[in-house]
């Protein structure tokens, strides 16, 4: 069991580890649009790289379906293990809609034995997703 302090300075030691194993500027939240953003999420049971929708309801409807019109793009020429969840429900009861993918072995950010792995997943699959953005973004944008 790990303090407070110990898992903040765990997971700031595995942020800094991360950028500079892998140096490079991401996405994240700069797509320019409004609440479309790329999301890392490492904790002590997961670790998951995703794209979330967190706008209005009439927004997030209207990135969804376009979304949804490149699902088998993004499946056949980029991240085939990609989740699509039209309601996702965050730890805090927000409810967004999400498309991710997850690290299916057990690994936490309190084991620093598990931090090479999922450094390599999320530079892999973030550098695909950015790629489909990349490509796509104008249809998304609409």
């Amino acid at each position: 069991m790990f303090s407070k302090e110990e898992s903040r300075r765990l997971k700031q030691e595995f942020w800094t580890s991360f950028g500079k194993s892998f140096p490079r500027k991401w996405i994240l939240y700069n797509t320019k649009m409004k609440g479309f953003s790329f999301k890392f999420h490492f904790d002590t049971k997961k670790a998951l790289v995703a794209l979330d929708i967190e706008d209005d309801l009439e927004n997030r409807i209207t990135y969804w379906e376009k979304l949804e019109s490149l699902k088998s793009i993004l499946h056949n020429d980029y991240l085939p293990e990609a989740i699509f969840e039209e309601t996702y429900f965050l730890e805090n009861g927000k409810e967004i809609s999400r498309i991710y993918i997850p690290l299916e072995q057990k690994v936490s950010i309190h084991n620093k034995n598990t931090w090479q792995e999922v450094m390599v997943f999320f530079n892999t699959n973030m550098q695909l997703f950015e790629a489909f953005f990349e490509e796509y973004k104008d249809i998304i944008k609409g």
